[in-house]
């Protein structure tokens, strides 16, 4: 055929449907011509066919939501618009599938080379272990483990609440092993929760006797006495989150309706529709700024998708929380997401603390101890279908434990025959072949039990689904992880608004598994902060770590102020003195940051810290209350940084004493620990510093992993000094941003002028400081 039209078949869930299958459901369904059928390629859960111009919409009319085999398709015409869209969809998929392999690989390669004792070395693995059963309970089938000699503490590991851990006894990388998400972690035990219920023999002792040689024989000799001395538990990866979103990706090609607007303005293919802000009369927050006001004015308004910029103290979750209760007040279907628990859990509390009727969805184990109450199990313990489901499903056990007393149809008294021929002999009271009438009618006996089981298991779903739609349609505002939007409590429900706090630090793969339920969106964040982690660097480098809220910004630049814009920015912050703000502001933000009064002159002189209680020396300089960002060069002194043996990161011990120094004269002065913070960009400095402070004292963190936080007063250790003016991921201008502003009252930077000089952020830091603040010489 010489002029031919392109359709894109999308298969869900994926199958093995061939060419032929294609052929046969396009001429039987659409009545098509084979011969107006031209070529056919099939990738995975997607296939294009090229056919006659005549026969494509009928043929998208036939079977657009219908079948091809054993799947359900969608099909559409393959225009512009969708093979653009098509095109990012498979990036987006390839970049995903690549970060998600890294993430197998580095803990397959840990587990694959490292003897058990060694993982439980490092803390992410607990050998000499046993299961004891704790019956149903939130999120699943609970199960205790302990070591196996009773009262015996386990030792330091990273297992925490909401982790993933792998139950094995033989093999730890075995495709069957259990796995559970972690409930409760005590000094003596890991409480997990698994779905379904696991095998008999994780409540075991070590191996049956009989089968020990069996089983050990094969195994490595460092292995050998795990295997024989009980359960092993490891820390392990989540690979959920990366299917739900190469399922939310998989929907893009063929996306219609609100879905296509969202992805074509995403895309750049289409521009936002224009709207006018809305008018508020009443405000659940009358605090607001105008800045703020502005920005629920627009988002609320908006016909498809609009941004909230909020730098660094500008409000921006409680800037969403307003646009989520003024949805709701308009009669709204709402959800609220963010790339973590955490994030999550300051929306619910926002929430919960003005009134709003929210839903928590995720596993109980994850959410805050103070929010529990919010989630959904808990919600729908609360109701009747929920209790009736429990009855239902108590009454199928006890059917079942009925069966114990019955043979069952397996192994040599099945011999081959199908249910329906153990029913027909019982009722015709006949034997088969070595197996007498008795067993034929204990066997139909077991299968009627059986029927019965599976009928008031069916019932007690049914019943469960119920409760869960009763109260997810009462809410007011539905939370969850943008991974847990993609579960199968919310298909079939679409939200008229979707609200995704700190999209910023989320991937654009990760908030389409929201956006896939919702029929406009608005993207809360600050793109000249950190974007997310990706552990692969080609994924990273290729663009995984370029996020949605980006994307839509560079796509559809304007002034945030022009008329029609798709961003709002905050613009008063209530974080910093307005000598810390300044230099992020003018660097980051184009000098349309103010600080509010409350905020504006914010030193240590107002926690009540007199100089003269400083020690009279350069650390007196350095910690004066009065200045509010100080810039301690290095430069002058031997303070070269260290790579210690076998790892990537760096440290610089004489930037970690003189931290260690700055921070225990703060406290002798008066200062709480609890009010500083000692962060740095590298792990190894982190853990220097942290072994050089008392250990009730200040809190030590990367840069990185303070993002989002803040304190009175951050000492920053910037680490590099070299003669090369090599600085590394210094580099990234996001991270010294995210740095220099978690502080309120004093932020001291410690590190070397002549190495930052080969970085224009760092060097114009140190201008900055010299003519701004202070710069202390060593």
């Amino acid at each position: 055929m010489s002029d031919e039209t392109t359709l894109l078949v999308h298969f869900q869930p994926p199958s093995d449907e061939g060419p032929s299958d294609i052929v046969g459901a396009f001429t039987n369904e659409a009545d098509v011509a084979p011969d107006a059928i031209g070529a056919i390629d099939i990738d995975d859960d997607t296939a294009t066919v090229n056919v006659r111009p005549d026969v494509a919409d009928r043929i998208v009319q036939a079977l657009d939501g219908g079948r091809i085999g054993t799947s359900t398709v969608s099909i559409a015409l393959l225009d512009a618009e969708t093979e653009s869209a098509r095109a990012y969809a498979t990036r987006l998929t390839d970049l995903v599938e690549l970060e998600r392999e890294e993430e197998m690989r580095r803990h397959e390669r840990e587990i694959e080379t490292l003897s058990g004792r060694e993982r439980e070395d490092r803390g992410r693995a607990l050998l000499r272990m046993r299961g004891r059963d704790e019956g149903e309970g939130l999120g699943g089938h609970h199960v205790k483990l302990m070591r196996e000699q009773k009262g015996q503490p386990l030792p330091d590991h990273e297992i925490r609440v909401g982790d993933l851990v792998m139950i094995s006894k033989t093999d730890p990388l075995r495709d069957d092993n259990p796995t559970g998400t972690v409930t409760q972690v005590t000094n003596y035990s890991i409480t997990a929760s698994f779905d379904p219920k696991p095998d008999g023999w994780v409540f075991g002792k070590g191996l049956r006797p009989d089968r020990r040689e069996e089983v050990v024989s094969g195994l490595r000799p460092d292995r050998r006495e795990e295997v024989v001395s009980g359960l092993r538990v490891d820390l392990y990866v989540n690979d959920i989150p990366y299917q739900r979103m190469q399922d939310a990706l998989a929907q893009l090609p063929t996306a219609d309706g609100a879905l296509k607007q969202l992805r074509d303005v995403s895309t750049g293919v289409a521009s936002p529709a224009a709207t006018e802000p809305a008018p508020i009369d009443d405000w659940h927050n009358s605090a607001l700024n105008d800045a703020q006001r502005r920005a629920v004015r627009k988002a609320v308004a908006t016909d498809d998708v609009h941004l909230i910029h909020g730098p660094p103290g500008t409000g921006k979750t409680t800037t969403a929380t307003e646009v989520l209760q003024q949805c709701v007040d308009r009669g709204e279907s709402v959800l609220a997401t963010a790339a973590s628990n955490t994030a999550v859990d300051n929306v619910v509390a926002f929430l919960a603390e003005q009134g709003t009727d929210v839903v928590r969805l995720g596993h109980p184990a994850r959410v805050n101890d103070r929010l529990r109450t919010h989630t959904l199990d808990a919600q729908i313990e609360d109701t009747d279908t929920h209790r009736r489901s429990q009855q239902k499903r108590e009454k199928a056990f006890a059917v079942l434990d009925r069966q114990e007393d019955l043979t069952a149809p397996s192994g040599r008294w099945r011999r081959g025959m199908s249910d329906r021929k153990i029913k027909e002999r019982a009722e015709q009271g006949r034997g088969s072949r070595g197996v007498p009438p008795e067993r034929i009618e204990e066997m139909a006996a077991w299968l009627a039990l059986q029927e019965r089981a599976d009928a008031l298991f069916d019932e007690a779903e049914a019943l469960e689904q119920e409760a869960i739609d009763e109260v997810l349609g009462a809410a007011d505002v539905v939370c969850s992880t943008n991974s847990t939007a993609g579960s199968d409590l919310l298909d079939g429900h679409t939200f008229d608004t979707l609200v995704i706090d700190e999209a910023t630090q989320a991937t654009a793969p990760s908030c389409w598994i929201p956006m896939t339920h919702a029929r406009r969106a608005v993207l809360v964040g600050d793109h000249k902060q950190l974007p997310p982690t990706i552990q692969n660097q080609e994924a990273a480098r290729r663009g995984l770590r370029r996020t949605l809220f980006e994307r839509l910004a560079h796509h559809h630049e304007t002034a945030p102020e022009a008329p029609g814009s798709i961003r709002s920015l905050l613009r008063r912050q209530y974080r910093m003195h307005e000598t810390i703000m300044g230099f992020p502001n003018r660097t980051f933000y184009d000098g349309r940051l103010e600080a509010d009064d409350t905020a504006r002159h914010r030193t240590l002189a107002g926690l009540g810290v007199p100089e003269h209680a400083l020690p009279a020396d350069e650390r007196r300089a350095i910690l004066d209350p009065e200045a509010p960002l100080v810039f301690v060069d290095t430069s002058g002194i031997d303070a070269p940084e260290h790579q210690r043996s076998g790892s990537h990161s760096r440290e610089n011990p004489r930037e970690a004493d003189l931290i260690a120094q700055l921070t225990t004269a703060l406290v002798e002065a008066g200062v709480a620990p609890s009010a500083i913070a000692v962060i740095s960009p590298y792990d190894d400095q982190v853990d220097r510093i942290d072994r050089a402070l008392a250990p009730d004292g200040p809190e030590t963190d990367t840069v990185d992993g303070f993002q989002g936080r803040e304190k009175e007063i951050v000492l920053l250790s910037l680490v590099r000094s070299n003669d090369r003016g090599a600085i590394g991921f210094l580099d990234e201008p996001r991270r010294f941003n995210v740095a220099v502003t978690r502080a309120e009252r004093k932020a001291v930077v410690v590190g070397d002028a002549s190495t930052m000089a080969a970085a224009d952020v760092l060097g114009a830091f140190v201008r900055y400081a010299e003519t701004t603040g202070r710069a202390v010489p060593l």
